[in-house]
C-alpha cells in the first residue's frame, strides 16, 4: 500500500498493525510512504504522484483509493483480489494525497477503487483499507469473520 502523508498516527495506528498482523500470504502487505507536497493544488498533485509511480513496478497492479472510483461489496473484493492472487498478480493499493493524483497515474491505475460516496480522512482510509483486505483475506478462505 502506498500512500501519501506521514507514519499512521497514534490514534489509528493500533487498529492497523492488528489487521497487518492477521494477513498471511498473498494478502500480507505493508506500507510505503511518499511525503505530502505543499506546493499548491496542481504542483502538489504533481510531486506526490511522481513520488507514488517511482514505488511502482511495471508488472504491478495498480488498485486506485478514489471516491469516484468503483464501488465493492466486500464479497466482490475478496473475488476480485483472489482473481488476482490465483494469476500470479499482486496489486499495489494506492492512498492519494489531499488532492488526488494527476491523469497519468490514474490512466496507470487497472482498477479504481472507492470506498464511499464520502470523502474520510487519510489516516482512516488507511486503517478501512487494511481491514477490507483483511475482510477479503477471511471470505476467500471461507472463515466466519465476514456476515452476510
Amino acid at each position: 500500500m502506498i500512500t501519501v502523508g506521514k507514519r499512521h498516527e497514534a490514534w489509528v495506528a493500533d487498529g492497523i498493525d492488528r489487521f497487518l498482523k492477521r494477513l498471511k500470504k498473498p494478502y500480507d502487505a505493508e506500507f510505503v510512504f511518499v511525503p505530502h507536497a505543499t506546493a499548491g493544488e496542481q504542483r502538489s498533485r504533481e510531486e506526490e504522484s511522481a513520488a507514488i509511480e517511482k514505488h511502482l513496478r511495471a508488472q504491478d497492479y495498480v488498485i486506485l483509493l478514489d471516491e469516484r472510483g468503483k464501488n465493492f461489496t466486500s464479497p466482490q473484493l475478496a473475488g476480485h483480489l483472489q482473481q488476482l492472487f490465483d494469476t500470479g498478480r499482486h496489486p499495489s493499493l494506492i492512498i492519494g494525497g489531499a488532492y488526488g493524483v494527476n491523469d497519468r497515474l490514474r490512466a496507470r491505475a487497472n482498477t479504481v477503487w472507492s470506498l464511499s460516496n464520502l470523502v474520510f480522512p487519510h489516516q482512516l482510509v488507511r486503517l478501512m483499507v487494511v481491514e477490507q483486505v483483511y475482510r477479503a483475506q477471511e471470505i476467500s478462505a471461507g472463515r466466519p469473520y465476514h456476515h452476510q
